[in-house]
């Protein structure tokens, strides 16, 4: 069994943290609630002792326990007077489908973040505009450069990006396929 050290807790939280509100906000759909739910997890797994199978397990721990208080809450008698889910609604929130995907968005997206943050400066620049939805020529406009410049340096960010990301490709193409 694996326990985690202080400085692992720390890092973990500061890993984790936004991410994990940002997949319970999927649920609730508001972030200040969703702050609490993921404060509440770290409480509990620290106040607790928990321990894991390896540190491997750790991430899917956390998503759970996010889901679960996320849902532990919609169902709540205090949540259903202020905020009206509908039964439908939370029976889709419960499936399996819905929190596989939401993990593999999240996860995907930090992935990519990551590699993004390898890349020269305004290489990773143009690659963040364009992951948010920019165009060429709105990147362009946005940075002032040409929109050869920005076609140049995209060129140069996937030849950069393509060995990085290569490794989850089929991970990726695999969860998406079995999640759908």
């Amino acid at each position: 069994m694996y326990q985690l050290t202080l400085k692992e807790y720390k890092n973990l939280f500061d890993t984790s943290y936004t991410t994990l509100c940002l997949f319970s906000n999927t649920y609730i759909n508001n972030i200040e609630t969703s702050k609490d739910v993921v404060q509440e997890v770290f409480i509990k797994i620290w106040e607790n002792k928990v321990t894991f199978k390896n540190e491997h397990t750790i991430k899917s721990y956390l998503y759970t326990a996010v889901k679960n208080k996320s849902l532990d809450l919609l169902k709540s008698k205090r949540y259903k007077s202020t905020d009206h889910v509908s039964a439908e609604e939370l029976e889709k929130l419960e499936t399996e489908p819905f929190f596989l995907r939401e993990v593999v968005i999240l996860e995907t997206s930090n992935i990519i973040e990551k590699a993004i943050t390898t890349l020269p400066t305004k290489c990773a620049e143009i690659m963040k505009l364009s992951v948010q939805g920019y165009s060429n020529s709105e990147i362009a406009t946005e940075l002032g450069i040409s929109i050869n410049t920005v076609k140049t340096q995209k060129k140069i960010a996937y030849k950069k990006l393509k060995p990085l990301l290569k490794e989850y490709l089929l991970l990726l193409a695999y969860l998406f396929n079995t999640i759908n």
